[in-house]
């Protein structure tokens, strides 16, 4: 388990960002991309995070 900060921080982000994207907001690419290597996970591990909305 991660907390949002530490997330957004591993991840070059804002919490504001994570906490609307774990609400489900819409966002870039480039943003799931840093999500996800921040997770230590691969693009192709994409639908099991984000589910298939592209």
């Amino acid at each position: 388990m991660m907390s949002k900060a530490e997330l957004a921080r591993r991840a070059g982000l804002s919490t504001l960002t994570i906490d609307r994207v774990e609400r489900g907001i819409s966002c870039r690419m480039d943003t799931k991309r840093k999500i996800l290597e921040a997770l230590g996970l691969t693009p192709s591990d994409r639908v099991k995070v984000f589910g298939d909305d592209d």
